[in-house]
């Protein structure tokens, strides 16, 4: 990681001729790309991106130039490192629509909001791709025949194999070759994004920007369109899905001048709802049950509930019959409840006693009738404490968190004890039990044990609904910090 901010404060300064800023460093999401954000004195800020796929960066820095000069709402890109690994970008901001939904919910500020959404996509679909060099794509230059069996197959090796429930897989394969015919052969074929979704769209003084097209590639327009009505996180209500679809295409239509059949462009955006669906279970799957990322595996039940209403309310306009057969294994109540935790409500007698500690200091008791619990070691994870900006930190820090978040393995460890303490709480809330006690300790209870104590309180509230107390008993002994 010191490589990576060392070139990038190298770039940074022979863009802007500044020798020295501030980066933050955000927190990594589901790529393998990372994000940063330089300052300096009174200067304007900069994303800085990091990514050791080469031909990913060239497509996205590509992409963003190309459509910037038809005046799309995408960022400018100022300048890339000779090596093609990092380069430096436009500050858009760090509120997403998804921000915005989370924060007023389905209000006619946040249904404008996406409603520009669409029209801008229409927009950079049509407009954008006119003079696009496709041999910059990524992967592949069209989403056809061959990216929709991908995409089926990811959901198929990565979710419904995992599930280890029998059908027969040379008559699914089949399906999936027809549906992949089907969907291959649409009338409109223009600039796909390929992740278009509200987590992807910054909102900027009431304005929408893309980021993350870099996947993209020429393909059929719904597909987009499905993308961002039916995202599991947005969980967007039937009544808006079925507006803002019209608003789309009135927006498309004027984009191509000329009126759509829009009885035939329904019957196919189905279809290309269902990919979508297909590939964000992959992608679950992928990363929560290969990967054991916690937020990953807690999306399943949502992708899943996402599917099954899907599936409840539209057809696809083809027969596919051992395609059904394997979605009404996903989609049944028994899978669904495999994935879902069982949760508190205001009866469960639970409550989980979360401690930080040091092992040079006393380790904390359990006072309660129900004893053991689990003590976890911290002091493998590197210590930022021995870092001298970070000393008088603590785990509570923003320096501190990026720190263990972003350079150290403190996301495996935790994940591996989220796994453990989930086995125990979920049963004890099914066995009325009262009491939990789970400790964490570092070398001075300061700062690995008080992030991980903090992590653990924030992702069983979040998971189970259970009642926590968090107690840093280091820290709490100094007033440093209140829980």
């Amino acid at each position: 990681m010191d490589a990576i901010l060392n070139n990038i404060k190298k770039l940074y300064q022979e863009y802007t001729g500044i020798s020295d800023c501030n980066i933050e460093i955000f927190q990594q999401s589901g790529s393998e790309r990372r994000y940063f954000r330089l300052t300096a004195n009174d200067t304007k800020p900069v994303i800085a991106t990091y990514g050791a796929n080469i031909k990913e960066n060239e497509s996205f820095i590509y992409f963003s130039r190309h459509f910037r000069s038809k005046n799309l709402p995408v960022p400018q890109v100022y300048q890339q490192a000779t090596e093609g690994d990092i380069y430096l970008q436009e500050d858009l901001g760090n509120l997403s629509l998804l921000n915005v939904l989370e924060k007023e919910g389905y209000t006619t500020h946040v249904y404008s909001l996406f409603k520009k959404s669409l029209e801008k996509l229409a927009e950079l679909q049509v407009q954008g791709h006119k003079e696009l060099d496709y041999n910059k794509c990524l992967t592949n230059k069209i989403f056809g025949k061959e990216a929709i069996m991908a995409d089926l197959l990811y959901f198929k090796y990565y979710f419904l194999d995992a599930l280890r429930r029998p059908y027969d897989k040379q008559k699914l394969l089949n399906d999936f070759e027809a549906l992949s015919n089907y969907l291959s052969h649409t009338e409109y074929q223009y600039f796909l994004f390929r992740d278009f979704q509200s987590r992807n769209i910054i909102v900027n003084t009431d304005e929408v920007f893309f980021i993350d097209y870099q996947g993209g590639m020429q393909g059929a327009p719904q597909y987009d369109v499905a993308s961002m009505l039916w995202q599991a996180r947005a969980a967007l209500p039937a009544e808006w899905k079925a507006s803002l679809l019209e608003d789309y295409l009135n927006a498309f239509e004027k984009q191509i001048n000329n009126q759509v059949d829009r009885d035939l462009f329904k019957a196919q955006y189905n279809g290309y709802v269902l990919i979508r669906l297909l590939q964000v279970m992959g992608a679950y799957g992928f990363r929560g049950l290969f990967e054991r990322k916690a937020q990953f595996l807690t999306s399943i039940p949502l992708g899943l509930s996402n599917l099954k209403a899907f599936l409840e309310q539209h057809s696809m306009g083809i027969i596919v019959p051992e395609f059904m057969k394997a979605l009404k294994i996903c989609i049944s109540n028994e899978v669904i409840d495999e994935f879902t935790p069982l949760q508190a409500n205001e009866n469960t007698p639970l409550t989980v006693n979360i401690y930080s500690f040091s092992y040079k200091k006393q380790l904390p008791e359990d006072k309660t009738e129900n004893g053991g619990g689990f003590m976890f070691d911290c002091r493998g994870i590197l210590n930022p404490g021995r870092i001298e900006s970070m000393k008088q930190l603590t785990g509570r820090d923003k320096a501190v968190k990026d720190y263990l978040e972003q350079q150290t393995r403190m996301p495996e460890f935790l994940n591996s004890a989220f796994d453990i303490v989930d086995i125990t709480v979920e049963d004890y809330i099914r066995r009325d039990f009262s009491n939990l006690q789970v400790a964490f300790g570092c070398t001075g209870g300061q700062h690995r044990s008080v992030y991980a104590a903090d992590a653990l309180a924030r992702h069983l509230r979040n998971k189970f609904k259970v009642k926590v107390n968090v107690n840093h008993l280091v820290q709490d002994a100094k007033n440093w910090i209140n829980t």
